[in-house]
Protein backbone atom coordinates (compact mmCIF):
# COMPACT_ATOMS: atom_id res chain seq x y z
CA UNK A 1 0.00 0.00 0.00
CA UNK A 2 1.43 3.37 -0.97
CA UNK A 3 2.30 5.73 1.85
CA UNK A 4 0.11 8.75 2.24
CA UNK A 5 2.14 11.84 1.35
CA UNK A 6 2.31 14.45 4.11
CA UNK A 7 0.59 17.77 3.48
CA UNK A 8 2.69 20.07 1.36
CA UNK A 9 5.53 17.60 0.86
CA UNK A 10 6.83 17.54 -2.68
CA UNK A 11 4.91 20.62 -3.68
CA UNK A 12 6.98 22.68 -6.11
CA UNK A 13 7.75 26.10 -4.71
CA UNK A 14 8.15 29.11 -6.98
CA UNK A 15 11.11 31.47 -6.72
CA UNK A 16 11.23 33.78 -3.72
CA UNK A 17 11.06 37.55 -4.03
CA UNK A 18 14.80 37.67 -3.35
CA UNK A 19 15.48 35.17 -6.14
CA UNK A 20 13.45 37.27 -8.57
CA UNK A 21 15.00 40.56 -7.48
CA UNK A 22 17.59 42.60 -9.36
CA UNK A 23 20.04 43.98 -6.80
CA UNK A 24 21.21 46.81 -9.04
CA UNK A 25 17.65 47.95 -9.66
CA UNK A 26 16.93 47.87 -5.92
CA UNK A 27 20.09 49.89 -5.26
CA UNK A 28 19.04 52.56 -7.73
CA UNK A 29 15.59 52.78 -6.16
CA UNK A 30 16.82 53.02 -2.58
CA UNK A 31 20.16 54.85 -2.80
CA UNK A 32 20.27 56.95 -5.95
CA UNK A 33 18.20 59.86 -7.20
CA UNK A 34 20.00 60.71 -10.42
CA UNK A 35 17.45 63.27 -11.59
CA UNK A 36 18.05 65.35 -8.45
CA UNK A 37 21.81 64.85 -8.81
CA UNK A 38 21.75 66.17 -12.37
CA UNK A 39 19.71 69.20 -11.32
CA UNK A 40 22.16 69.91 -8.50
CA UNK A 41 25.16 69.59 -10.82
CA UNK A 42 23.73 71.90 -13.47
CA UNK A 43 22.68 74.55 -10.96
CA UNK A 44 25.94 74.38 -9.00
CA UNK A 45 28.17 74.63 -12.05
CA UNK A 46 26.32 77.69 -13.30
CA UNK A 47 26.55 79.26 -9.83
CA UNK A 48 30.34 78.80 -9.74
CA UNK A 49 31.24 79.30 -13.38
CA UNK A 50 28.50 81.45 -14.88
CA UNK A 51 27.94 79.12 -17.81
CA UNK A 52 26.28 75.80 -18.58
CA UNK A 53 28.24 72.60 -18.04
CA UNK A 54 28.47 70.27 -21.02
CA UNK A 55 30.74 67.29 -20.25
CA UNK A 56 30.28 65.08 -17.18
CA UNK A 57 32.65 62.36 -16.02
CA UNK A 58 31.12 59.95 -13.52
CA UNK A 59 33.82 58.05 -11.60
CA UNK A 60 32.98 54.73 -9.92
CA UNK A 61 29.94 54.93 -12.19
CA UNK A 62 28.57 51.43 -11.59
CA UNK A 63 25.47 51.10 -13.77
CA UNK A 64 26.10 54.62 -15.17
CA UNK A 65 22.60 55.76 -14.24
CA UNK A 66 23.81 59.32 -13.59
CA UNK A 67 25.80 59.51 -16.83
CA UNK A 68 22.75 58.44 -18.81
CA UNK A 69 20.48 60.86 -16.94
CA UNK A 70 22.96 63.62 -17.79
CA UNK A 71 22.85 63.06 -21.57
CA UNK A 72 19.05 62.82 -21.46
CA UNK A 73 18.81 66.21 -19.78
CA UNK A 74 20.05 68.30 -22.73
CA UNK A 75 21.07 67.71 -26.33
CA UNK A 76 24.48 69.35 -25.75
CA UNK A 77 25.39 67.10 -22.81
CA UNK A 78 28.09 64.43 -23.10
CA UNK A 79 29.09 61.92 -20.42
CA UNK A 80 31.86 59.46 -19.66
CA UNK A 81 31.47 56.79 -16.99
CA UNK A 82 34.55 55.10 -15.51
CA UNK A 83 34.44 51.92 -13.44
CA UNK A 84 36.82 49.02 -12.87
CA UNK A 85 34.02 46.41 -12.86
CA UNK A 86 33.29 45.27 -16.41
CA UNK A 87 30.26 43.22 -15.38
CA UNK A 88 28.40 46.15 -13.83
CA UNK A 89 29.28 48.30 -16.85
CA UNK A 90 27.75 45.65 -19.12
CA UNK A 91 24.64 45.75 -16.95
CA UNK A 92 24.54 49.53 -17.33
CA UNK A 93 24.82 49.22 -21.11
CA UNK A 94 21.88 46.80 -21.20
CA UNK A 95 19.69 48.63 -18.70
CA UNK A 96 20.41 52.32 -19.23
CA UNK A 97 22.43 52.97 -22.37
CA UNK A 98 20.21 50.73 -24.48
CA UNK A 99 17.14 52.70 -23.39
CA UNK A 100 18.56 55.97 -24.74
CA UNK A 101 17.81 57.37 -28.17
CA UNK A 102 20.42 56.90 -30.89
CA UNK A 103 21.61 60.49 -30.50
CA UNK A 104 21.88 60.15 -26.73
CA UNK A 105 23.80 56.88 -26.98
CA UNK A 106 26.37 58.63 -29.18
CA UNK A 107 27.00 61.13 -26.38
CA UNK A 108 27.77 58.65 -23.59
CA UNK A 109 30.84 56.43 -23.28
CA UNK A 110 31.58 53.85 -20.61
CA UNK A 111 35.21 53.09 -19.81
CA UNK A 112 36.37 49.97 -18.00
CA UNK A 113 39.39 51.17 -16.09
CA UNK A 114 40.95 52.43 -12.89
CA UNK A 115 39.98 55.99 -11.97
CA UNK A 116 43.61 56.54 -10.87
CA UNK A 117 44.89 56.06 -14.41
CA UNK A 118 41.95 56.43 -16.83
CA UNK A 119 42.45 59.08 -19.49
CA UNK A 120 39.33 60.78 -20.80
CA UNK A 121 38.49 64.08 -22.53
CA UNK A 122 38.50 67.09 -20.17
CA UNK A 123 35.29 67.22 -18.14
CA UNK A 124 33.40 70.29 -16.97
CA UNK A 125 32.25 68.28 -13.96
CA UNK A 126 33.86 65.16 -12.49
CA UNK A 127 31.86 63.43 -9.76
CA UNK A 128 32.63 60.73 -7.21
CA UNK A 129 29.31 59.99 -5.53
CA UNK A 130 27.97 57.49 -3.00
CA UNK A 131 31.23 57.81 -1.02
CA UNK A 132 32.89 55.49 -3.54
CA UNK A 133 36.31 57.16 -3.27
CA UNK A 134 36.48 55.98 0.36
CA UNK A 135 37.89 52.75 -1.07
CA UNK A 136 41.20 54.67 -1.04
CA UNK A 137 42.13 54.09 2.59
CA UNK A 138 45.69 55.46 2.41
CA UNK A 139 46.07 59.23 2.33
CA UNK A 140 48.74 59.03 -0.39
CA UNK A 141 46.35 57.13 -2.66
CA UNK A 142 43.48 59.48 -1.97
CA UNK A 143 45.73 62.44 -2.77
CA UNK A 144 46.78 60.74 -6.01
CA UNK A 145 43.13 60.35 -6.97
CA UNK A 146 42.27 63.97 -6.19
CA UNK A 147 45.24 65.11 -8.30
CA UNK A 148 44.14 62.85 -11.15
CA UNK A 149 40.61 64.26 -10.87
CA UNK A 150 41.98 67.80 -11.15
CA UNK A 151 44.01 66.92 -14.26
CA UNK A 152 40.92 65.36 -15.84
CA UNK A 153 38.95 68.62 -15.69
CA UNK A 154 38.59 71.43 -18.18
CA UNK A 155 40.28 74.71 -17.33
CA UNK A 156 37.35 75.90 -15.21
CA UNK A 157 35.99 72.48 -14.27
CA UNK A 158 34.58 71.32 -10.94
CA UNK A 159 35.32 68.15 -8.98
CA UNK A 160 32.32 67.28 -6.81
CA UNK A 161 32.07 64.50 -4.24
CA UNK A 162 29.77 63.62 -1.37
CA UNK A 163 30.60 62.76 2.24
CA UNK A 164 28.69 61.61 5.29
CA UNK A 165 29.50 61.86 8.97
CA UNK A 166 28.19 62.48 12.47
CA UNK A 167 28.36 60.39 15.62
CA UNK A 168 26.10 57.71 14.10
CA UNK A 169 28.71 57.08 11.39
CA UNK A 170 30.98 55.43 13.98
CA UNK A 171 28.34 53.08 15.39
CA UNK A 172 28.04 49.42 14.54
CA UNK A 173 24.36 49.31 13.66
CA UNK A 174 21.67 48.54 11.10
CA UNK A 175 19.21 51.07 9.70
CA UNK A 176 16.08 49.91 7.88
CA UNK A 177 14.12 51.93 5.32
CA UNK A 178 10.91 50.57 3.88
CA UNK A 179 10.26 50.92 0.16
CA UNK A 180 7.49 49.65 -2.07
CA UNK A 181 7.93 45.86 -2.06
CA UNK A 182 11.18 45.63 -0.10
CA UNK A 183 13.15 46.93 2.87
CA UNK A 184 16.55 48.56 2.37
CA UNK A 185 19.05 47.87 5.15
CA UNK A 186 22.23 49.88 5.68
CA UNK A 187 24.52 47.77 7.87
CA UNK A 188 27.56 49.37 9.51
CA UNK A 189 29.08 46.09 10.57
CA UNK A 190 32.42 47.20 12.02
CA UNK A 191 34.57 50.26 12.62
CA UNK A 192 38.20 50.50 13.77
CA UNK A 193 38.89 53.87 15.47
CA UNK A 194 42.67 53.46 15.06
CA UNK A 195 42.77 52.88 11.31
CA UNK A 196 39.42 54.41 10.36
CA UNK A 197 38.59 51.20 8.48
CA UNK A 198 34.92 50.31 8.31
CA UNK A 199 33.01 47.38 6.86
CA UNK A 200 29.53 48.17 5.56
CA UNK A 201 26.86 46.18 3.75
CA UNK A 202 23.60 46.77 1.95
CA UNK A 203 20.89 44.14 2.45
CA UNK A 204 17.44 43.84 0.92
CA UNK A 205 14.62 42.06 2.76
CA UNK A 206 11.25 41.13 1.33
CA UNK A 207 7.69 40.58 2.62
CA UNK A 208 7.86 36.83 1.95
CA UNK A 209 10.79 36.53 4.40
CA UNK A 210 13.46 36.08 1.76
CA UNK A 211 16.62 38.20 1.73
CA UNK A 212 19.50 39.42 -0.38
CA UNK A 213 22.04 39.52 2.39
CA UNK A 214 24.48 40.97 1.67
CA UNK A 215 23.58 42.46 -1.68
CA UNK A 216 26.60 44.78 -1.63
CA UNK A 217 29.75 44.93 0.50
CA UNK A 218 32.01 47.93 1.14
CA UNK A 219 35.41 48.17 2.78
CA UNK A 220 36.18 51.82 3.35
CA UNK A 221 38.04 54.34 5.41
CA UNK A 222 35.68 56.71 7.18
CA UNK A 223 37.20 60.01 6.06
CA UNK A 224 36.46 63.20 7.99
CA UNK A 225 35.37 66.34 6.18
CA UNK A 226 38.30 68.50 7.40
CA UNK A 227 40.73 65.83 6.17
CA UNK A 228 39.10 65.80 2.75
CA UNK A 229 39.25 69.58 2.45
CA UNK A 230 42.96 69.48 3.32
CA UNK A 231 43.63 66.79 0.70
CA UNK A 232 41.73 68.79 -1.91
CA UNK A 233 43.88 71.86 -1.17
CA UNK A 234 47.06 69.79 -1.35
CA UNK A 235 45.90 68.37 -4.69
CA UNK A 236 45.91 71.89 -6.09
CA UNK A 237 42.24 72.88 -6.04
CA UNK A 238 42.07 76.64 -5.75
CA UNK A 239 38.89 76.77 -3.73
CA UNK A 240 36.47 74.36 -2.04
CA UNK A 241 32.86 74.94 -1.01
CA UNK A 242 30.85 72.69 1.29
CA UNK A 243 27.18 72.34 0.45
CA UNK A 244 25.33 71.48 3.67
CA UNK A 245 21.86 69.92 3.72
CA UNK A 246 19.05 71.92 5.29
CA UNK A 247 16.18 70.71 7.47
CA UNK A 248 12.40 70.84 7.26
CA UNK A 249 10.11 72.13 9.99
CA UNK A 250 10.35 68.78 11.79
CA UNK A 251 14.14 68.87 11.84
CA UNK A 252 14.48 66.21 9.16
CA UNK A 253 16.84 66.52 6.14
CA UNK A 254 15.06 68.33 3.32
CA UNK A 255 17.31 67.43 0.38
CA UNK A 256 18.28 71.06 -0.24
CA UNK A 257 22.04 71.70 -0.21
CA UNK A 258 23.43 75.22 0.18
CA UNK A 259 26.95 76.64 0.62
CA UNK A 260 27.98 76.76 4.28
CA UNK A 261 31.03 77.72 6.32
CA UNK A 262 29.85 75.84 9.40
CA UNK A 263 27.60 72.83 10.02
CA UNK A 264 25.46 71.53 12.86
CA UNK A 265 26.78 68.56 14.90
CA UNK A 266 23.97 66.30 13.77
CA UNK A 267 24.29 62.58 14.60
CA UNK A 268 24.03 61.85 10.86
CA UNK A 269 24.64 64.28 8.00
CA UNK A 270 25.44 64.28 4.29
CA UNK A 271 27.22 67.06 2.38
CA UNK A 272 28.62 67.79 -1.06
CA UNK A 273 32.07 69.28 -1.60
CA UNK A 274 32.68 71.38 -4.71
CA UNK A 275 36.35 71.78 -5.69
CA UNK A 276 37.35 74.40 -8.25
CA UNK A 277 40.24 73.60 -10.61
Amino acid sequence: MAKKRSKGKGRRRGPTMAERADRHELYEQSVQNVEEEVRFLRKTFRRHRGRAARVLREDFCGTAAAACAWVKRHSSHEAVGVDIDGDVLDYGRRRHVASLSKGQRERVRLVEGNVLTARTPPADILVAFNFSYWCFEERTTLLKYFRRARKSLSRDGLFIFDVFGGSDAYDECEEETKHNGFTYVWDQASYDPITGHCQCYIHFRFPDGSKLEPAFSYEWRLWGLPELLEVAAEAGFANTTVYWQGEDEDGEPNGVFKPAKHGEPDPAWIAYVVCEA
